[in-house]
This record gives C-alpha cells, structure tokens and sequence, in this order.
C-alpha cells in the first residue's frame, strides 16, 4: 500500500508545502484564545484559523457546514490534487468541478478521536435553551459522527465506499488497517483515508482538567513524566493506493496495533506520539533504542487523539525527500537520541556511538509509534519505494 498524495490542514497553513516549511522552520508558539471556564485568562492552542478554510469554490455548497467538515473536505481535496493523478483531483471550475465515473474508484475512510463534538454540544445546548421541538435540524446532522466522512463524498464527488472509525487513540492506525484491506480486496482503486479534529472549549476543560497544560504552550514530548499538552486540531488525509505513482512520497509496510512481534530491522528513524496525551509517558521509553534516532512533532500542531496521521505525513515528507527534519523542542532531560540535525551521522553501532566525518545519506524506513493510556502499542513503518 502506497501513499500517493498528501492533503493538510493545520494551525500554520493549508497543503503539504505549508507543512514542510513548518518541519524546517521549527517550534513557533500557538495562539492564546479566551476561554470561558478561566476568568481574565487565556489558554493555547494550536488552532486553525478561518482564512486557512475560506475556500470559497470548493467549499460553495458546504456553507452550513461545520469547521471538522471544512478541514476534511479541503486536506481531502489536496490529498488528491498532490499526487497529480489524471482524472481524480477536482477541477476549480464549479461547473466541471466533479471527478465523474472516477469517483467510483475511490474509497473514503475518515478517522477521529471525538468526531463533531462541538456540534453536539451546540445541539444538546438548544435543546437546554429553546426544547425539543425547536431546535436546529442543521446542527443536529453537523453533530453526527459520520458527517465529515459523507461531505468529503459529496462534495468531492466520490461514490465509493465511505466508513467512520472512532476511536480514542488507534483510530488513524485502524483506518490504515481498514484502507489495506480494502486495497487488497480490490474493493477500491485508491482511498483517501485521514484524520480530523477540532478544538472546542469542553474539549479544553477536559485537557486542563486531567491533564497538564502547558504553562509557556510548549509541548516538550521528551519529557515523559510530567507531560504538557497544548491542545490541537486540524485534518490531514492521505491518497493510498495499489502501485507506485510518479509523485508517490512512500510505501506503507505495515500496521501493527496491540500485542505483536517487534520489527526492528533497518529502522532509522522512530517518531513517537509523544504530545502530553497521557498523564504519564514514560512507557514510550520501551520503544526507545540508543542506537535509533528518535523525533517526536506535536510541538509544530498540538496534542491530538490522532496526532500519528501528522507524524506519518512527517515521516512520508521525510522518506520522499530524503531529508531528516530536526526535532522542533529539543529539551532533553532523560539524554535519549533525539534528532537534532537535518542530517544526522550514521550510528555505529553499541550505545549510540557516531563518527562525524560520515553523514546518512539514505533513510530507508521509518516506524511511527503510539501508546493508549492501557500501554497498548501501535505502530506504522513507512519504507521508501523503489
């Protein structure tokens, strides 16, 4: 299985170029917004701004919708748009716009920790504020779970099968399980499998209330225990595929989740979901080799229940340029080997030994991990193609 193209919508821009130039750029510190449950503060938030989703061609007949539906339906758009595939990126002219007999084809499967969650709490508000017979039926079909899934469909024109899978923190890792399986039973040509999620202030309440915020609203993912979240949202979405393309980034080699054999291999790279989601996240060191360089990018978009669909399209950038992207926090207390440079030294084996004079200039494969607050793993290996 095949990536193909990569769309993306986060808190510093719109398309994989603006995510690119955030790996190379580094940390840049989140907006602060009011929030209602801490009087006269503010809290951070990597959040995304409403000109980054203003796409007013694209978006013409989604003008109700709600912002996890605008975030999807445009990463999903430029997911197709960036594997420059014939026939399958929407054209901008509203009249020519669908992709026609190709959108048969083609697979949605979109992944997300807490779906619509401020729809439903807007709807469970009218109901408090106006009863039952009076409110909204627009927020009520914008609160469903399944609503950013049935607008990618729709408004980009596809007519394969679409599907939901929410889950708290293997959600993306089964909606890749789910995309290969279909792949592999030729259901579909290609699939657009991604995730989205939106900040909202209950979302908020509940982080500062289990979790630590950051107090600077820098995430330090090497810190372990204690941990600092800054939350998140955003969407990104990946067109997978059967075989290689011309501007195809990586190969999918396998997704593993919950008790499994370590594959350790030719790993050059571990990038770990470390982003203050856990109250403590020390069981990530079981991952950790002093030979492997480690990095770890929730400090460029938040902390999110599905921040390992950012961390992968990092790792695909990473395998399709052949460039390693320094980690963005560099705070460091436990000494582990983390990726500081753009292109680290090959190690030489034992504890971490490397020789200065020789520089890596093949990443091969690359494994992406995630912990559950169950110290259940998962993880995906991304391998360069061929």
């Amino acid at each position: 299985m095949n990536i193909l193209g990569i769309g993306i919508v986060f808190n510093r821009g719109r398309g994989i170029n603006c995510f690119e130039n955030a790996l190379q750029e580094g940390w840049q510190g989140p907006a602060e917004v009011e929030v209602p449950y801490l009087k006269n503060k503010k809290s951070f938030v990597y959040q995304v701004d409403s000109q980054t989703i203003s796409d007013k061609t694209l978006l013409r007949k989604m003008r109700r919708s709600d912002k996890l539906s605008k975030m999807a339906v445009l990463s999903a758009s430029d997911a197709l748009k960036s594997s420059g595939i014939e026939n399958l990126s929407p054209s901008p002219n509203p009249s020519s716009r669908h992709i026609g007999r190709e959108g048969e084809k083609i697979g949605v499967i979109v992944a997300t920790a807490f779906g619509a969650h401020v729809k439903t709490f807007d709807f469970l508000d009218d109901i408090l504020d106006y009863g039952e017979d009076s409110v909204s039926p627009t927020t009520f079909s914008n609160s469903v779970h399944n609503a950013a899934a049935s607008y990618v469909s729709s408004t980009l024109d596809i007519h394969g099968p679409t599907l939901t899978v929410t889950q708290f923190y293997f959600s993306f890792q089964y909606a890749m399980q789910l995309a290969r399986a279909w792949l592999n039973e030729k259901r579909c040509d290609y699939i657009l499998v991604g995730a989205v999620e939106q900040y909202g202030d209950v979302l908020g309440y509940v982080y500062d209330c289990k979790l630590t915020p950051a107090p600077d609203g820098r995430i330090k993912p090497f810190n372990f225990n204690p941990t600092f979240q800054v939350p998140g949202e955003g969407a990104v979405f990946f067109l997978m595929g059967r075989e290689n393309s011309e501007n195809s980034f990586c190969e999918v080699e396998n997704i593993m989740i919950g008790e499994y054999r370590e594959f350790k291999t030719g790993v050059d790279l571990n990038i770990i979901d470390t982003d203050g989601m856990l109250p403590d996240e020390s069981v990530y060191m079981q991952s950790i080799s002093p030979d492997i360089h480690t990095a770890a990018y929730s400090p460029l978009f938040g902390s999110m229940m599905t921040g390992s669909a950012f961390n992968c399209a990092a790792g695909a950038l990473m395998l399709k340029n052949q460039k390693y992207y320094a980690n963005p926090v560099l705070d460091n207390p436990h000494g582990i080997n983390i990726l500081i440079g753009n292109n680290p030294p090959i190690s030489k084996g034992g504890m971490g030994g490397f020789s200065e004079q020789t520089k890596r200039s093949d990443i091969e494969l690359i494994r992406c991990i995630r912990y559950s607050c169950h110290s259940e793993k998962a993880a995906i290996y991304l391998r360069k193609n061929h």
